[in-house]
């Protein structure tokens, strides 16, 4: 160990080898490894994991994209082909489903059904019948999937890919499904028919929850102490002290039981109490006492760690909790949220989708063109917004009706009402008059 590694290795005890005083898996309670299984647990019993994935799938896909041939606006036969096939297929609604199952597990897969005849393990060449070639897409999550089989020739241009994928759906259940009764689906698949659903596009990609997932453990022991520490202490089992003038055989005569066998029938006795407060404890010559337990306010040890696991997702913590806090979040905390998902819809779900058009393109289901991806823009200013800045216009014009000279104003009525989306006047046959 270097001079470097062993300041580090002083300064973060288990992180850098050598004989370390901590292990901080083990002293904390955390995991050592993160599996999908895992990941899959804490999107479907933790509320933090589930609003983070949620909330950014649904900020990412507020409005649904727009896929054109050419920069034309109105919308064309084709286009119009495709928008209205994804709508009956519920496609959209699949690669949405897609995208935030990636989130969780690293990567996802939408397997395309297609009408062209052939088997999922089998290539794609044309598949007939246009857009209604396009069946349907169905998501995956990474635990479903698998690798069947590498392409290691080093001569092929596939090399280092997989070949063969393998999907079985029974590799995740809900905890409410009967798996006696559920269809169970498992085949190979070909990388043609899965639209593997990553960063990268790879399987190699880690999930958004691994970075922060030590704060999700921090954040259900924080409150299942809390919780469990309220009902012990409110259900909590009296002290029974007796007194120098207990008599033992008259408290086995009251009870009906053999001495030996007193503090059994005690035991029931105070069960049965505790179960309904409304019952009486009689006690004969025993004075009972509960033991109050002080438990700490735990919200500032709560908002620790759910800070950390906001930052380790990119999602501002009002925006993470909603108003479970009793604050709305800020509009600089919204702006930075949908700069974020501005950035995923980039860097993840574009070129996702751009390999989706291809594909399509190349099996003869859409024409080939120069399809291009059109999406409302997360930053655009809220109507209200819009409101407030035509009325500062307006406002500034009055003000400075006396400064600028006669019939002059800093802004004209077209640039007031384009600030709102309006047409100019001239267009919808207004008059200055």
């Amino acid at each position: 160990m270097n001079a470097a590694t062993r300041r580090l290795a002083t300064i973060f005890p288990g992180y850098f080898g050598g004989t370390t005083k901590h292990d901080h898996a083990a002293d904390y309670g955390w995991p050592r490894e993160i599996t999908f299984e895992i990941l899959y647990r804490a999107y479907t019993r933790n509320g933090l994991a589930a609003a983070a994935a949620d909330r950014l799938s649904l900020r990412t896909w507020k409005t649904p994209p727009e896929f054109w041939e050419n920069d034309n606006p109105e919308e064309s036969k084709d286009e119009a082909a495709l928008r209205q096939r994804l709508e009956d297929i519920r496609g959209n609604q699949a690669l949405i489903e897609t995208d935030l199952r990636a989130f969780v597990g690293g990567f996802a897969g939408a397997i395309l059904r297609l009408a062209d005849g052939l088997a999922f393990h089998e290539p794609v060449t044309i598949v007939p019948g246009g857009v209604d070639g396009l069946v349907e897409i169905v998501p995956a999550w990474a635990g479903q999937l698998s690798v069947a089989q590498w392409d290691d020739n080093t001569a092929s241009e596939t090399y280092g890919r997989p070949l063969m994928y393998e999907f079985k759906e029974s590799a995740v259940q809900s905890e409410n499904t009967a798996s006696d009764t559920q269809q169970v689906r498992q085949f190979k698949i070909h990388p043609d028919r899965l639209l593997l659903w990553s960063a990268d596009g790879t399987i190699f990609m880690r999930s958004n929850l691994q970075a922060g997932f030590n704060s999700l453990i921090d954040v259900e022991k924080i409150v299942g102490a809390g919780g469990e520490g309220f009902w012990k202490n409110a259900k909590s089992a009296p002290v029974l002290t007796a007194d120098e003038k207990f008599d033992p055989i008259a408290m086995a005569q009251s009870l009906g039981v053999a001495p030996d066998m007193i503090k059994d029938a005690m035991s029931e006795r105070v069960e049965d109490w505790q179960k309904g407060f409304d019952k009486l404890l009689m006690l004969q010559g025993i004075k009972a006492e509960t033991l109050g337990i002080t438990l700490p306010q735990p919200s500032e040890f709560f908002m620790m760690a759910a800070n950390m696991f906001a930052a380790s997702v990119s999602m501002p913590v009002r925006v993470l909790i909603g108003n479970q806090t009793g604050e709305r979040a800020s509009t600089e905390d919204q702006i930075d949220f949908n700069w974020t998902c501005m950035a995923r819809r980039e860097r993840v779900v574009c070129p996702m989708l751009r390999e989706l058009l291809n594909r399509l393109q190349k099996w003869g289901i859409i024409k080939k063109a120069n399809w291009t991806i059109h999406w409302e823009s997360l930053l655009d200013s809220s109507p209200s917004e819009k409101m407030t800045r035509a009325s500062g216009m307006a406002e500034i014009n009055a003000k400075s009706a006396g400064v600028m000279g006669d019939g002059e104003a800093a802004f004209t009525i077209d640039e007031i009402r384009a600030e709102i989306g309006m047409k100019p006047r001239e267009e919808i046959g207004e008059s200055d008059e």
